[in-house]
């Protein structure tokens, strides 16, 4: 009598809420109870002692390393949210124009969006090759002061070539939202704008990006997030080098998981992470209920 009475969409439902307790709840939580315990890998095969919030205190006041990881976490984060957004939005705007040229290339944008980070990060590390990289090469001739110049010797270069390849992998799939923003802007305003006099730079300023400012908001928003959990691209670039000149707070979870094996320490690391993925997923949601 009580299956009867259970409604047929909880049926429906319980495999995919069944598949989300067990690939998203369950781990968040277990991962939780390690960050208040002891457990290095190396020395104990379980977990061990309940140290409680003792591996946050440690990180937060004495961890240079970690402290060190957040600042270059938001050095990384800074540049390539504002590079994703200048090279997106100034792609957008042109793409925007009718045309067979504009259609072929909106649809070829999608192909360095659906490549492996992975892949990309080995890519721009022969592109880079001092010896035989043909984009090193490349700037070498543009920018002499380059020549011969080994990139990912240098933190400066290392952490440029971070934000290029991230930028590479995202700014195709931001300009296609941009577009999407750019098409919904009534065209019957920039027209009154332009029969007052305005030439292209103020209807743009005036009447064009307040219009899309919603959308660019949910690019920077999303780009962070992204930003935030990037690892793929740094693992195989660069490896968070020269030294820990480019390893952020994602490739520090790692480091600390799996180079030094000490998973307590670890999963509270990721916690600080998930803490401030949530706020920023925090500001997404309340940007889009509001629109």
């Amino acid at each position: 009598m009580m299956i009867q009475r259970i409604p047929a969409w909880v049926w429906l439902l319980s495999p995919a809420l069944l598949f989300v307790l067990a690939m998203a709840v369950f781990p968040l939580g277990y991962s939780f109870v390690l960050s208040l315990r002891e457990w290095k890998l190396a020395r104990m095969d379980e977990p061990g002692a309940w140290v409680g919030m003792q591996n946050y205190v440690l990180l937060l006041t004495d961890d240079p390393e970690f402290i060190d990881s957040l600042k270059v976490t938001a050095i990384f984060l800074g540049w390539d949210v504002l590079a994703t957004l200048l090279l997106a939005l100034g792609a957008a705007l042109l793409l925007q124009r009718q045309g067979r040229v504009y259609s072929l290339t909106r649809v070829l944008l999608i192909l360095p969006f659906v490549m492996s980070p992975a892949v990309i990060g080995i890519s721009f590390r022969f592109f880079l090759n001092a010896e035989y990289g043909i984009v090193q090469h490349l700037i070498g001739q543009l920018l002499p002061g380059l020549q011969g110049k080994v990139w990912l010797s240098d933190a400066t270069l290392t952490m440029a070539a971070v934000v290029a390849s991230d930028v590479w992998h995202w700014a195709p799939y931001m300009t296609l939202m941009i577009l999407g923003g750019l098409a919904s802007v009534p065209k019957e305003t920039e027209e009154a704008a332009r029969v007052d006099g305005a030439g292209p730079v103020r209807v743009f300023l005036d009447v064009t990006l307040p219009q899309i400012w919603p959308v660019l908001g949910v690019v920077m928003i999303l780009k962070s997030v992204f930003a935030l959990k990037a690892f793929d691209t740094i693992y195989t670039l660069s490896n968070g080098g020269p030294g820990t000149s480019t390893q952020t707070l994602a490739y520090y979870v790692y480091n600390t998981a799996f180079g030094y094996y000490d998973m307590g320490y670890a999963a509270a690391a990721a916690y600080i992470l998930t803490a401030m993925l949530l706020t920023i997923a925090m500001f997404y949601l309340r940007l889009v209920i509001r629109k």
